[in-house]
């Protein structure tokens, strides 16, 4: 993650969900003090939550990916049925960096499972904890080819930085350490946004906290569902929307306060000082999870997503499907 001069450097996250631009957040703040020149590129809700975080940074926005999340069924299988279409998200985006890298004169590319960002003469690196994709049950058979697949998505990659480590303490579980790495992978560890030793004084303590994320409609509709469980309990629950793109709104149903989204340093201290936590089991989660010393006392995985479900079954974390 250290670079031996000075870079013009490009950071790509996937807009699924917050997960991917929130782990990108610890590398971009490491490299703005190193004083690399930095170049931010996103869309949808990951392009906010980077604008927040970095508002002085030069920003391009990226085309979105021309998918169609499935309300029930899996999402790798949903993919698959678009792959057409995903090819050709793919085929654009790596189009529109090389125009971006001789605009800008990128001298190194992060790509944070944007499949299309790599660049035949520049520098290239590949951030993913899912080297291996976890299918449904009924195409579990796949999912050796889905693995060479994705090795030979990896190969256009100088480099392929996995978030986690090698030991037993691994977060990832099958998905990073299942099958041989890649020659050019290597474990950086765990990436948090989280700065563990920042404080932050609440005015309000809560017993329970709902941090929202990922695609929609899911998103919106664990929402709902959250909102109709909690509506009637007596202790005060906060529910986090997971929409830095909303203007910051505030208001209350019941005992229930709802956030569009929250502050680094805001979320952070909620984490700290709420007894109940109930989440998402995406990957970036757990870590934000690990770095605090905290566990989630109800991971939700999102449905179709075969990865989430087996990442809350691999920390040991209990699940509902709601």
């Amino acid at each position: 993650m250290n670079f031996d001069k000075s870079e013009t450097i490009l950071v790509a996250p996937l807009n699924w969900g917050l997960g991917h631009a929130a782990r990108c957040i610890p590398l971009i703040r490491q490299w703005k003090e190193e004083g690399h020149c930095l170049f931010l590129a996103a869309n949808g809700e990951a392009y906010h939550l980077l604008h927040h975080e970095f508002p002085t940074l030069p920003f391009l926005e990226l085309p979105e990916w021309s998918i169609r999340y499935s309300h029930s069924r899996s999402q790798v299988t949903a993919m698959l049925f678009q792959l057409p279409r995903l090819l050709c998200s793919i085929a654009r985006e790596h189009r529109l960096l090389k125009q971006i890298v001789k605009d800008h004169a990128i001298t190194v590319i992060v790509s944070d499972n944007r499949f299309g960002l790599w660049h035949r003469h520049i520098k290239s690196v590949y951030i993913t904890h899912q080297l291996m994709i976890k299918a449904p049950k009924s195409f579990r058979w796949a999912e050796p080819l889905l693995w060479l697949l994705h090795h030979w998505v990896i190969s256009r990659f100088d480099e392929c930085w996995i978030p986690d480590v090698s030991g037993k303490d691994n977060l990832s579980g099958d998905l990073s350490h299942k099958y041989p790495l890649p020659h050019h992978a290597q474990y950086i560890g765990w990436l948090s946004r989280f700065p563990v030793t920042a404080t932050h004084k609440l005015d309000k303590h809560y017993h329970t906290l709902c941090l929202l994320s990922g695609p929609e409609p899911h998103r919106t509709l664990l929402e709902k569902s959250l909102i109709k469980r909690f509506r009637e309990v007596n202790e005060p629950t906060l529910i986090v929307r997971g929409k830095p793109s909303v203007h910051q709104e505030r208001y209350s149903i019941g005992n229930i306060d709802i956030v569009s989204h929250l502050e680094t340093h805001e979320m952070q201290a909620c984490i700290l000082d709420t007894p109940t936590i109930i989440c998402r089991s995406g990957y970036s989660t757990l870590m934000d999870l690990k770095a605090l010393n905290r566990r989630a006392a109800e991971l939700i995985p999102t449905p179709g997503q075969p990865e989430q479900a087996y990442l809350a079954h691999w920390n040991n974390c209990s699940q509902k499907h709601l």
